[in-house]
């Protein structure tokens, strides 16, 4: 599911965002959304959301629940 629109994204969801230094290059990281940031029903590159880590992005994918995000050791 893309992450596009707001409707589709709420706290506690895992994710896929792009980070602002990771744009280039469109590397990925995932994560648990702790705030959604972007007030806008929809945005075209995706909603901004912090993740429980501190990071800040706009989502790119939203991950099935039954997914599992690969956390780092």
């Amino acid at each position: 599911m893309q992450g596009n629109y707001r409707k589709n994204i709420r706290t506690g969801l895992a994710v896929r965002i792009v980070l602002k230094e990771d744009q280039r290059s469109g590397d990925l990281t995932e994560g648990i959304v702790r705030n959604i940031l972007t007030n806008a029903p929809q945005h075209p590159h995706g909603i901004k959301v912090r993740l429980d880590t501190g990071e800040v992005g706009r989502v790119k994918e939203i991950l099935d629940e039954e997914e599992e995000i690969e956390w780092p050791e």
